[in-house]
């Protein structure tokens, strides 16, 4: 039987909403919809970059956790409300994830608070030996 449990990050929008960071599943990771808010402070930049790299701050954290780190990342969805703030991200997310090459989709639409320009989830798998 596969053993699941949940990786919570502190962030209070998990337990007002009812979700957690991320979920292993056997070898899986599933990485919930990430946003730029710094978890420990509640606050959040207003530069989409700094955005960008504080998801994948929140990310890394909940992969570790996980035993997984970014190299394990399968899958990856961007989500912001303005298209043209994703190409200046694109150096961030390709530190990240460049030599990883995940399959990827970029979607727009609008997030849960007007501050937020970015959102990354990601599903990993484990690699066990």
């Amino acid at each position: 039987m596969t053993k699941r449990r949940s990786i919570l990050s502190g962030s209070t929008f998990e337990e007002q909403i009812g979700y957690a960071r991320a979920v292993v599943d056997g070898d899986w990771v599933h990485v919930s919809g990430t946003t730029g808010f710094n978890y420990t402070t509640m606050t959040i930049s207003d530069d989409v970059v700094e955005q960008a790299e504080q998801c994948l701050r929140n990310i890394e954290a909940a992969l570790t956790e996980a035993k997984c780190t970014f190299a394990d990342v399968v899958r990856v969805r961007y989500l912001l409300p303005d298209r043209a703030d994703f190409e200046p991200c694109w150096p961030v997310l390709r530190r990240a994830f460049g030599n990883v090459r995940p399959a990827a989709t970029m979607l727009m639409c609008g997030l849960a608070d007007s501050r937020m320009k970015i959102e990354i989830e990601v599903s990993a798998r484990r690699i066990t030996a």
